[in-house]
């Protein structure tokens, strides 16, 4: 190298030299300034500041640790560094989280008791067993008290309307009315419609409709709802109705005859209805109230695509989200997909065809 080049580098290493160490000068007295300001104080530090000053605290040596780390003690630093090596070499629990595990524990003791009315903590403490879950019989004292859930002797003495259906579903139907209105050459003409749903299967009737559900209406829909053949009531005991002054002495003295009892829902007890009120809602929001139909002909063939869309191409949240009715099993991953449409496409069904 020349001696001139010799020298200018020299030079320059000097000045260099000169303005880092008046950065360091600068840097180290704002430090000062901001400790005093924070007097006591902790400072909070977050997981990536610790991690940021880890990794460039300990490019440094220690004695320039000692001179300008401010903010933590080297000691600190190295520690943090040392923890970022750790976790780098530890692999990630298969152990689930406590918290979450005793959420899992809570939700199933609390299912199993509501299901179960009769069972103890001891039979509860099984059942968890057979799960995988092993829990104290206290632990699930503490977890259904916390639920507001009575001990099994108090808790099987009270029978909600829920379990009691689900129990006697196969025997049991419910029955009810909603209305519909038609035009006519009169006008506006309200149309009952009276239909039939079994708690088991969800399956739907309708029973009949007309502008004027008197006596002898009710009594021609009571003979065929009994019938031996093919009436939808032959193998029930009991059938849910409201106090509806529709419901005659002479519907149901037909329907006495053939074995089976009325049960009338207690006045402002909608849950005790609730398995008709919800078809009601169903049939009201997906067909009845998007359409206008004039003339009785319009309105029964609505009810009857209705129906069968309900029954066969319709899923069921009460039934595990399956059809009544389902039709033919098919491979589900071959075949084009074809929309079956009614009501010029207000209820679609979508399915494979056969291959």
């Amino acid at each position: 190298m020349p001696p001139i080049l010799h020298v200018l580098a020299v030079v320059l290493a000097g000045w260099l030299n000169r303005h880092q160490q008046r950065v360091l000068e600068y840097v180290r007295e704002e430090n000062r300034v901001l400790k005093r300001r924070l007097g006591r104080r902790k400072l909070r530090l977050t997981d990536d500041d610790r991690a940021r000053l880890a990794v460039r605290g300990v490019a440094l040596s220690r004695g320039l640790l000692d001179e300008f780390a401010s903010i933590v003690t080297p000691e600190t630093i190295l520690r943090w560094h040392r923890q970022l090596v750790a976790k780098k070499w530890t692999f990630p629990s298969r152990q689930p989280d406590r918290k979450l595990l005793m959420q899992r524990i809570a939700e199933l003791a609390v299912r199993f008791a509501r299901e179960n009315p009769s069972w103890r903590y001891d039979r509860i403490q099984g059942a968890l067993a057979n799960l995988g879950h092993v829990v104290a019989p206290n632990t699930i004292n503490k977890i259904l008290k916390r639920w507001g859930i009575d001990p099994a002797p108090v808790r099987k003495k009270q029978t909600s309307w829920r379990p009691f259906l689900r129990t006697h579903a196969a025997s049991i139907a419910a029955g009810d009315f909603f209305s519909t209105e038609v035009w006519s050459v009169r006008g506006l003409v309200t149309w009952y419609t009276f239909f039939v749903i079994d708690l088991a299967t969800r399956a739907v009737t309708i029973a009949g409709s007309t502008p004027n559900p008197d006596d002898d209406f009710m009594k021609q829909v009571a003979r065929n709802l009994t019938d031996c053949v093919d009436g939808f009531l032959r193998q029930k005991r009991f059938l849910i109705l409201d106090r509806d002054g529709k419901f005659s002495e002479a519907f149901r003295g037909v329907l006495e005859n053939h074995g089976i009892r009325m049960v009338l829902c207690p006045a402002r007890a909608p849950n005790c209805h609730a398995f008709a009120e919800r078809f009601v809602r169903s049939i009201k929001s997906e067909c009845l109230s998007r359409m206008i139909f004039i003339g009785a002909g319009s309105l029964r063939h609505a009810l009857a695509e209705f129906v069968a869309h309900y029954t066969a191409e319709r899923p069921h949240q009460g039934i595990g989200n399956v059809l009544i009715e389902p039709g033919p099993v098919e491979d589900a991953m071959t075949g084009r997909v074809a929309n079956r449409r009614r009501l010029g496409g207000l209820l679609s069904y979508y399915h494979r065809l056969a291959a």
